[in-house]
């Protein structure tokens, strides 16, 4: 043996490489403590992946889209790739918008793509948000960050109007003069706001750069600055579960983030892009070479926004043309009444948790997550507010679904107008009942455990149905929340994290403590 035998293995490069972030950044004691991080396993949780990867995806798109457009109002007469409309007059943006279309390669799937990919993200926020709400995970520590999840949501709507309205065709034209409407419609300081956000007279000659500043630079910059800060809160906070054996107010039980749970986020990342650019491929949406340059003397047929602004016009459409007059000045209540109602309906889902806390004086921290059905009264406002908003969002069509279904537009405006008080009511009634049925039925499996379908002859002649016991797992489901609900704050400090029922604990794969 020589002396050379007892030297060290010289390091490899990417050992020296971390040892030196590691002696500024101390990246293994931030590895240590959050690469392990613990995630749930439940497929209600892909719904926050899903908002997350539609958002890359709009990024990566929309810079794509930049290089091409020229968000310009100035006229030119068009000679590009779509014949029909050679030696027609209109806007740059409209213009470059048919170029990016039919002259650039790719660019009609990547523009397809970017439209697709921000109806999904505006689809699976809404979702992921109804998700929270129905399974209570907004309660404390949680009311800042749903907070920060529904200023998402909100941004989102706008980002999405804005970005609806930079080509300048027909369509988009006529949605602007909708936007327009609802501003003048603003008591004395109306006709100042117009013309100050057109830059004049509607439609003006800015209003493209303008909403294109906006698209591109503003709100995105906040909506990728919230997106980190609820992700930091999401790590900070631990993850929400649902009940189980093992799981309680003090621990988070799943696969470790390294390598499980990266190995799986980056197949769904991947598996959303591929969804995405398929229905890009094949489903035409916004063909605004259909449509046409905008002309303020020009309506367009049809014409209804994106699903998520459409109950928004279903509120003006419902509407009756209410006008007063106040101390000189004409009020159209035909349309201030729906721009007020508009945001209370979205206020009313970012503040819920501070009423629902305030009326209950439930002041505890919540880990795990509630069942619908053991919430009633939440679930029922849950399913009034969307049946309220898929009404309003009819309304906002009601001109197609008078033609489709041979109906008198009339006719459709009055079963609106009726159903936005009457149908929420009975959605919430309905709703209530359904969940307490199902509570008792909860009650009688635990009771009598689970019919088998076989019946026996007692020794006195009575017929009798056999039933099975439920199994541990299936008692702890059924029965966690009624021992949460009878334990006050200090004894949902302390108490032991074993399940009340079933026995023996079952073994967790991986099991991390809340803070």
């Amino acid at each position: 043996m020589t002396a050379t035998d007892h030297r060290p293995a010289k390091a490899s490069s990417g050992e020296r490489v971390a040892d030196w972030f590691d002696g500024r950044l101390g990246v293994y004691a931030l590895g240590r403590r959050y690469l392990r991080k613990v995630f749930p396993d439940h497929w209600s949780f892909l719904l926050g992946e899903i908002c997350l990867y539609s958002f890359v995806v709009l990024i990566l798109t929309g810079v794509y889209l930049t290089l091409f457009f020229h968000p310009s109002m100035n006229e030119v007469t068009y000679h590009g790739g779509y014949v029909p409309l050679n030696g027609i007059r209109m806007s740059e943006a409209y213009a470059s918008t048919l170029h990016i279309s039919f002259d650039v390669r790719g660019g009609l799937l990547v523009r397809q793509l970017h439209h697709w990919a921000a109806l999904v993200f505006l689809a699976a926020m809404l979702t992921h948000m109804m998700r929270h709400f129905f399974t209570g995970s907004f309660r404390r520590p949680r009311e800042v960050n749903w907070v920060f999840g529904w200023s998402l949501l909100l941004l989102g709507l706008f980002e999405g109007l804005f970005g609806y309205s930079l080509p300048d065709d027909l369509l988009s034209g006529t949605g602007l003069r909708f936007v327009d409407g609802a501003i003048l419609s603003v008591p004395v300081v109306g006709t100042y706001l117009s013309f100050f956000l057109f830059g004049g007279e509607f439609p003006g000659h800015d209003i493209v750069a303008r909403f294109y500043s906006l698209h591109v630079l503003l709100i995105p910059g906040i909506m990728a600055a919230l997106v980190v800060v609820h992700l930091i809160l999401v790590v900070y906070h631990k993850h929400t579960q649902f009940a189980g054996p093992g799981k309680s107010e003090r621990n988070v039980v799943g696969t470790p983030f390294l390598p499980v749970y990266l190995a799986k986020a980056g197949g769904f990342f991947f598996l959303v892009f591929g969804v995405l650019a398929l229905i890009s491929a094949v489903a035409t949406i916004n063909p605004v070479w259909s449509y046409g340059p905008y002309r303020a003397d020009q309506v367009s047929t049809g014409a209804q926004p994106d699903w998520y602004l459409g109950f928004a016009e279903g509120l003006v459409r419902v509407m009756p043309g209410w006008e007063i007059t106040v101390a000189g000045h004409t009020l159209v209540l035909g349309v201030l009444i729906p721009i007020v109602v508009f945001p209370l309906l979205l206020v009313a889902i970012g503040v819920y948790p501070f009423v629902e806390s305030w009326v209950t004086g439930d002041r505890r921290e919540h880990h795990l997550l509630d069942r619908p059905r053991n919430r009633p009264v939440r679930t029922s406002i849950g399913a009034a507010w969307i049946s309220l908003y898929l009404i309003l969002l009819a309304g906002g069509g009601n001109d197609i679904v008078a033609t489709r279904f041979h109906l008198s537009i009339n006719t459709v405006t009055w079963a609106v107008r009726i159903s936005v008080f009457v149908v929420p009511a009975v959605v919430f009634v309905v709703t209530r009942r359904i969940c307490l049925g199902l509570q008792l039925r909860d009650r009688e499996l635990v009771a009598h455990g689970r019919a088998t379908g076989v019946v026996k002859r007692l020794p006195h002649g009575e017929y009798v149905e056999v039933h099975r016991p439920l199994g541990p797992a299936e008692l702890h489901t059924l029965t966690e929340h009624e021992h949460r609900d009878s334990s006050d704050h200090r004894d949902l400090q302390t108490a032991d994290p074993q399940p009340a029922l079933g026995g023996a604990r079952v073994p967790a794969r991986h099991e991390e403590p809340q803070p």
